[in-house]
């Protein structure tokens, strides 16, 4: 249940947990446990007394305390072992440590009627809080990233995880901010903050594992798991279990409520394995939100599940949108020529890929997939709105899970980035940016952890030998320059600079920054306000690039830089598409793009005003109607004017 005080001047929040420890007045705590796997369970106060639980038969145990917020308590179990609560909201000593009471209506909330944007509007950053220095770091950037344009943050996951850092999809503790970034009411203080700024904040969840430390819940509460089933982290999670599926939707609506997140980020739902758990948890957040606040949902499903991003009359939509790896995937292999990996699945005919990510948001469909052993994979998704559809050309996994880290600057000639980032920025799919790429960033972003002894060492040897399958890593030796993701260096060179803007002197940084500022300025002012009924009228391939056969692939790995080095290895492999849309308001957006090195022909071209081009002035070179190399060309129909007049429907 989620309370909000009657009284208008109190902006207080609170979700009332069925779990956990629950202050009730007068010094009092109430604590519920589920241990179904142990016959007795204990309450140990630190510094106070200990009590036993009551059990019922269907593995709950509970008691009042004579505590209240700010204490530190444990669930003894035996002699040996006493654990903390797993619905623990503060971990002061990190997971291994006693859990503390937490009053959630000590936090006065200053913007508390906010009520969030469309989700139209979004315009996604994805960052990691512990690489932009904890939620004050965060909190100080929120001004920069509101005059640049962004209109939604979006946290890596914060529960609690083993060390001083960790990427967050190894959390053990779902309801407790990890304590490595500052304190539960210092996270509040951030969104509270970002509202006051106009800008929304989402929270990346992980409900499809626990992390390999500090997971106590074997110990006491094994029907947690499904036996004999396996993800590629560790036993599957039984959301068949009433008490199991109620855990995470608890957790679900805590974020939105008590915290006051305005949406979810679902982190790889295809290894939760259960669709209707999935549809149960969107229809208890879509349930218990005020009708006039605006939550959004979004997954990441390698399954490409369309029917649960659609929005039936008369029904809410059960999730808003999904991550499209589909778009980034196809357009790296255009950019770069990589074709390793889950790359193999992109590498044929890539523009005609491009165009049905375009025009149909996901490119697989139902057909069989080379990376999924030729099964199919997919589900219809024409019908689809552009905006079910989050698009990126880099975040935490694409440029994480490369062994050095490298971004796109790295890889890519500025001049092709740019064309692809304007894509990316104007097209009626929802665009998200990783922190510092509105700045040319070159920093890595690499994969750390902070674990010790004998997991410490699986984990270095274990990603090591993850790229042994890659040609240029078939090299022991050249496997050896990984980077250990448990070294504090690994983590200190992920992290973004102090200041929001790029440093004096760096010239091609604010060159970066005033081409992200001045692309999304026309998404805000000239497409937000009509993306909603926005229909695609589809996309047609202008060129498809030359495949890459054995012996130029062999050529390409070669050229990639040494383990050590950062040096630029590609113009990429080309090819160009136009897509068309028609917005909301029946007008319509064009926007055509060439990767390659030579012009490519644009065919009829469309009336209309040119509002963005890359590189400055392209519309000089259009002789003939040819684009010219490495550029992107976004032109709309109708009279300017009328695009320009305010829209009262757009949020402040």
């Amino acid at each position: 249940m989620s309370e909000r005080p009657v009284d208008p001047r109190v902006h207080q929040y609170r979700h009332t947990l069925p779990f956990g420890a629950q202050p009730i007045g007068g010094g009092k705590t109430r604590f519920r446990f589920w241990a179904p796997s142990r016959d007795h369970v204990d309450l140990e106060i630190e510094d106070g007394e200990t009590l036993a639980m009551t059990g019922s038969a269907d593995g709950w145990f509970e008691c009042e305390a004579n505590c209240g917020p700010g204490a530190r308590y444990r669930y003894r179990l035996d002699a040996d072992l006493a654990v903390p609560d797993p619905g623990s909201r503060w971990q002061p000593d990190d997971v291994h440590g006693p859990s503390a009471v937490i009053d959630p209506f000590a936090y006065q909330w200053t913007h508390s009627d906010w009520r969030g944007r469309r989700w139209e509007e979004t315009i996604l950053y994805e960052l990691h809080v512990g690489a932009m220095g904890g939620y004050n770091g965060v909190k100080a950037r929120l001004a920069d990233l509101a005059s640049l344009g962004i209109t939604a943050i979006e946290l890596m996951p914060l529960a609690d995880f083993p060390g001083r850092h960790n990427w967050g999809y190894d959390g053990v503790l779902p309801f407790a901010p990890d304590s490595a970034y500052g304190t539960p009411d210092e996270l509040k203080a951030l969104i509270d903050a970002a509202h006051g700024h106009g800008l929304q904040v989402f929270l990346d969840v992980v409900y499809n594992h626990f992390g390999p430390d500090g997971n106590y819940l074997h110990s006491y509460a094994e029907p947690f798991f499904k036996a004999g089933v396996h993800t590629p982290w560790g036993p599957a999670i039984d959301f068949d279990r009433p008490e199991v599926a109620q855990f995470f939707i608890e957790n679900a609506l805590y974020w939105i409520h008590e915290y006051r997140f305005d949406g979810l980020r679902f982190d790889a739902v295809h290894a939760i394995r259960s669709p209707k758990w999935l549809r149960e948890v969107a229809e208890h957040v879509r349930r218990s939100v005020e009708c006039d606040r605006h939550v959004h949902l979004v997954l990441e499903n390698e399954e490409n599940t369309s029917s649960l991003l659609e929005c039936k009359p008369g029904h809410a939509c059960h999730f808003d949108a999904q991550w499209s790896d589909d778009f980034h995937n196809t357009l790296h292999v255009m950019l770069t020529g990589e074709t390793e990996s889950y790359y193999g699945a992109y590498a044929q005919t890539p523009a005609t890929k491009l165009a049905r990510a375009l025009s149909e948001g996901f490119v697989y469909q139902g057909e069989p997939s080379p990376i999924h052993d030729g099964k199919p994979r997919g589900e219809p998704s024409g019908a689809l709105a552009p905006s079910a559809f989050v698009a990126f050309l880099q975040n935490h996994d694409q440029v994480g899970n490369r062994a050095m880290g490298e971004r796109l600057t790295r890889l890519v000639e500025p001049r092709a980035l740019r064309a692809a980032t304007a894509l990316l920025l104007l097209s009626p799919q929802i665009p998200m940016i990783f922190m510092d790429e509105e700045n040319g960033s070159t920093r890595p972003f690499l994969f750390f952890t902070d674990y010790t002894g004998a997991l410490a060492d699986a984990v270095r040897e274990g990603r090591r030998k993850e790229f042994a399958k890659f040609a240029i890593f078939s090299d022991p030796e050249r496997r050896e320059h990984i980077p250990d993701p448990n070294d504090h260096r690994t983590f200190e060179q992920s992290a973004v600079p102090h200041s929001s803007e790029p440093s004096p002197g760096n010239e091609e940084g604010r060159e970066w920054r005033h081409f992200y500022q001045s692309a999304l300025a026309v998404r805000n002012k000239l497409l937000v306000s009509r993306l909603r009924n926005t229909r695609s009228l589809g996309a047609q391939v202008l060129a498809e690039p030359a495949a890459l056969d054995g012996e130029s692939a062999a050529l390409f790995a070669a050229r990639r830089p040494p383990a050590r080095s950062g040096t630029l290895t590609s113009h990429g492999k080309g090819g160009g598409v136009r897509a068309q849309w028609q917005l909301g308001d029946g007008e319509t957006l064009t926007i055509a793009i060439n990767l390659g090195d030579h012009p490519l022909s644009l065919g009829d071209m469309p009336p209309g005003k040119i509002i963005f081009e890359t590189p400055d002035r392209v519309r000089d070179h259009l002789g003939g109607a040819q684009l010219p190399p490495q550029a992107t060309l976004v032109w709309l129909t109708g009279d300017l004017h009328s695009f320009l007049r305010p829209h009262p429907e757009v949020s402040a």
